[in-house]
């Protein structure tokens, strides 16, 4: 027996939606040239790797069997392969020529003038039918064809006794779904995903504050002894009992006592978990979804409305799928869980 909730609703006026992992929109170029996004976000810290991934390659993959070669090539999804280390790029190129020459494909690559941001990679994409497109490695879903005029349900199903989705839907459409497309893999390391319009995301601020405040929030079995030293009061956060700390603090006011209280847990046995939250975009979402009894949260930006929720099944690569009606609409996108 399934149950069906409904967690929020999203708006999508450029009719683009994407699929993301949440927690990854501080790697969104947007607009912008990937090469803009600082390597250290990526975890990179080395200098030498840092300069490896600015300048990476993206190659378009052209001639009369383009699509069939870059197909069975299948090192990456969609049309276009990005995000080619500088020193791969030669041997890259020598293994696409030898999968071509074995497979008697008539196609070669050709490099890009610049590197594609990300959102007319989802742009393109959309275009193209719908798919996924790699960002720096992890796999991103765009679909186009919304309605771009109203607010679109997002539900989350529940199966049994089970106590974890097994799926989250957008419905777009009230026509009867006839038939279902695979969309491709969406990648999660943060366990939960944003449903949010294309345009939208150019403005979406991952850690810089809006406001120039920050949060300061810490718990753990040295909760009370830390609250006692650093005199913090509860939070006071819905969905966060017990957690204390400062709220609304100037940034570097708030690094200060974030820093202070890291030092302070490192003394051996004090178990204490520390948290520094700007008020970024990504903080105000994760507000909600926090406050939350479906661990779901939304946000505007805009005039569009964002939705993110939990997975509830942690990390992966999730398949996305779209429902189609008799005339070929999109009636909803799903991902799958179970």
């Amino acid at each position: 027996m399934e149950t069906i909730f409904e967690l929020g609703e999203i708006s999508c006026p450029s009719g683009t939606l994407v699929v993301i992992d949440g927690g990854h929109l501080g790697l969104w170029s947007g607009e912008r040239s990937p090469v803009e996004i600082d390597p250290v976000l990526l975890g990179v810290d080395d200098a030498e790797m840092a300069e490896e991934v600015r300048k990476s390659v993206d190659f378009a993959v052209v001639g009369p069997d383009a699509q069939a070669a870059v197909r069975s090539f299948d090192r990456q999804p969609g049309a276009l392969l990005h995000d080619i280390p500088a020193s791969q790029v030669p041997a890259f190129r020598r293994l696409f020529d030898e999968h071509c020459q074995v497979s008697g494909l008539d196609a070669r690559l050709e490099p890009l003038p610049s590197r594609e941001p990300h959102a007319d990679r989802a742009r393109r994409t959309a275009a193209e039918g719908g798919g996924s497109f790699l960002m720096f490695g992890v796999p991103v879903v765009a679909v186009g064809g919304l309605p771009r005029d109203r607010e679109l349900p997002v539900l989350a199903t529940r199966t049994g006794s089970e106590p974890s989705w097994t799926e989250l839907t957008v419905r777009t459409g009230d026509a009867p779904a006839v038939s279902s497309v695979p969309l491709g893999h969406v990648g999660v390391d943060w366990a939960r995903l944003l449903f949010g319009d294309v345009d939208a995301l150019n403005a979406w601020q991952h850690d810089e504050p809006v406001d120039g405040l920050a949060d300061v929030a810490f718990w753990g079995a040295a909760a009370d002894e830390a609250a006692a030293a650093f005199t913090a009061p509860e939070l006071g956060e819905p969905g966060e009992p017990g957690v204390r700390g400062w709220a609304g603090l100037p940034v570097a006011e708030a690094l200060d006592q974030a820093l202070a209280v890291q030092a302070w847990a490192q003394e051996p046995g004090r178990r204490l978990m520390v948290d520094f939250r700007p008020h970024s975009h990504h903080w105000q979402i994760m507000r909600a979804l926090r406050a939350s009894e479906l661990d779901s949260g939304t946000l505007d930006l805009g005039p569009a409305r964002l939705l993110c929720a939990m997975t509830t099944r942690g990390d992966g690569y999730f398949p996305v799928s779209a429902d189609l009606d008799a005339a070929g609409g999109v009636v909803a996108v799903r991902v799958t869980f179970a």
